[in-house]
């Protein structure tokens, strides 16, 4: 009687509770597999996110000065040198000015190399790099050419600029593209 209570009840075989088990561990498995190589990826992804929002922040501060420039100076695909205004108690500075008083044209020089670009400010006038300190404004970057200027380097009112920085995942380099008219150049000086 008590057997008779029971034995409309099923469960599981041992058959079926082997093959279950089995496909638990293949699928917790795959999901294990997963996780591992997301987080493996993981610091690449940062690496390059990273060099990306360095490259637009300095593309970013060149394409702003660029646009307040007068004039290009010298100009070559690894360098420009343009006269800018800057709000500056002196060229060269760190002090920004009040807001309201006016800004002073200073001469601006960008050089980059396979590795870096810097920056120097400092008094106009000078036919070579204005002397001042050299501000390292972005490292990692693969190609000197950077700086393309329309219609000439000669008579340059547009400054192109493409920054190449290289990917962490090993393909080819992320470019950073951006340029600007030097909306200042009809003023005399």
């Amino acid at each position: 009687m008590r057997m008779g209570r029971f034995g409309d009840e099923d469960g599981l075989t041992l058959v079926e509770l082997l093959v279950a088990s089995a496909m638990s561990v293949v699928l917790l498995g795959a999901i294990g597999s997963m996780v591992v190589s997301a987080m493996n990826n993981q610091p690449k992804i940062s690496e390059r996110a990273a060099n990306i929002q360095t490259a637009r922040w300095v593309m970013e501060r060149l394409t702003r000065e660029i646009r307040n420039g007068v004039a290009v100076d010298s100009a070559t695909a690894s360098s420009v040198s343009f006269r800018a205004y800057v709000r500056r108690t002196a060229c060269g500075g760190g002090v920004p000015t009040d807001p309201n008083a006016p800004a002073i044209v200073c001469q601006i020089t960008y050089t980059c190399n396979t590795t870096t670009c810097t920056r120097i400010e400092g008094s106009t006038g000078v036919s070579t790099a204005p002397p001042g300190t050299s501000t390292r404004i972005l490292n990692g970057i693969n190609s000197s050419d950077v700086f393309t200027y329309s219609p000439s380097a000669s008579a340059a009112t547009y400054v192109g600029v493409t920054l190449r920085i290289p990917n962490p995942s090993g393909s080819s380099a992320l470019t950073v593209s951006d340029g600007a008219s030097l909306r200042n150049a009809t003023l005399t000086n």
